[in-house]
């Protein structure tokens, strides 16, 4: 039987040819190249066209190449009684993590603020800040939020973190449920946004959120484009409640080039390129639960269908 790789980028033969050389008896096909739909039980997917998943009546379940699933629970034409798996994985969290302790001395250093000022030949020495002078709070202490709020720990980063079941990280103070984000939020200085997206929490990175901030604020959201609400976030930079964001993820990807982020000064964008599966990383987790699959034994990283991650 087969696997096959669904996805909409220039990645297909990189993967291709990563999973062949690890498991050279298994038939991988790219879903652009004419295959055997019958013979599919794997759909190995990263934002797939919607309804690519109809034409394979002997899937046994659907592997996400990323961290991320909400793209396949907003495919509507999806079967929806099959497992799902995710990538968890240490180098992904570490990228991540990162990632964000890059933007984090970025605002805490101006370098912001100092490339805007080189495109105006403006040499305008300004006040920095100290790790002691900022608690960071992180919104999710999943696999990536955990490693990033360590980290933040080992760096002398006053730390906290919200989720929706309690979770216990040492030195870091630990929010839970609705009741405590508003505590959780009213002593972040620097959000970062690293949920997984879901029906609760699409558009929480909104006007009411941002208002329970600290003024001055510093918003990072490296998850996704759906958390927030686009036009809350220029009205709060605009009237000076938050200091600036860094964003990775957008609702359209690439950015439309006459989204009003791409000029505002208070906007730092990077590319959807926080944190990528790496093939030599991901694909021993894809051997592994083809394997599992074979033999009738339970899969590693399942996603639950209820929560949505």
């Amino acid at each position: 039987m087969s696997l096959v790789i669904i996805r909409q980028d220039d990645k297909i033969e990189l993967w291709k040819k990563a999973l062949q050389e690890a498991a050279p008896d298994i038939k991988i096909y790219s879903f652009l190249e004419e295959h055997p739909a019958n013979e599919i039980e794997v759909a190995l997917v990263w934002k797939h066209p919607k309804g690519a998943l109809t034409q394979y009546p002997n899937l046994k379940y659907i592997a996400s190449s990323g961290a991320g699933v909400d793209f396949i629970f907003e495919d509507e034409t999806a079967p929806k009684d099959l497992p799902i798996t995710r990538v968890v994985d240490t180098m992904l969290a570490s990228d991540m993590s990162e990632y964000v302790i890059a933007a984090i001395f970025s605002h805490l250093k101006n370098f912001y603020t100092y490339k805007i000022n080189q495109t105006k030949s403006l040499w305008k020495p300004k006040k920095y800040n100290r790790i002691i002078d900022f608690k960071v709070g992180i919104l999710g202490l999943g696999a990536l939020g955990a490693v990033l709020a360590k980290d933040l720990v080992r760096f002398g980063f006053k730390t906290q973190g919200w989720s929706n079941s309690r979770k216990k990280i040492q030195k870091v103070k630990a929010f839970a449920g609705s009741d405590e984000l508003p505590d959780f939020l009213a002593t972040s200085e620097i959000l970062v946004c690293l949920l997984p997206l879901t029906d609760e929490t699409s558009g929480i990175l909104n006007k009411e959120l941002f208002t329970k901030l600290p003024k001055g604020a510093f918003v990072i959201n490296a998850a996704r484009g759906g958390h927030l609400v686009d036009e809350d976030l220029i009205e709060m930079l605009d009237n000076g409640h938050l200091s600036g964001a860094t964003l990775d993820v957008f609702h359209q990807e690439p950015l439309s080039k006459d989204h009003p982020f791409w000029k505002h000064e208070k906007v730092h964008i990077t590319p959807h390129y926080a944190s990528v599966s790496d093939t030599a990383s991901v694909v021993p987790q894809i051997i592994e639960n083809y394997s599992r699959m074979q033999k009738g034994q339970s899969l590693l990283n399942l996603v639950s269908i209820d929560k949505g991650y």
